[in-house]
């Protein structure tokens, strides 16, 4: 689904989505197609849905936007750090 289909459906709302088609250019990840999984009118229970999603599969590129917005961009950074896993 375009964007512009999803300002249409959701108004006025928080939507958790997946990207489909997308790509990176100059640091800016450009989404051009995304399923939409859930909707909400406040971004509380928004994250909430994504973090647990995000936990259960790291793989997929999972974004939380406002549909007031008339464009879907995302400034990629560079992670700086050290991971580990906490036992």
């Amino acid at each position: 689904m375009k964007w512009e289909q999803v300002r249409e459906q959701y108004p006025e709302q928080w939507v958790l989505v997946e990207a489909i088609s997308a790509y990176s250019k100059d640091s800016i990840r450009h989404i051009e197609e995304v399923a939409v999984i859930s909707s909400f009118t406040d971004s509380t229970h928004a994250w909430k849905e994504y973090k647990k999603l995000h936990l259960t599969d790291r793989s997929r590129e999972y974004y939380i936007f406002h549909t007031d917005h008339k464009t879907i961009e995302v400034e990629e950074q560079k992670f700086v750090g050290v991971r580990r896993r906490l036992q």
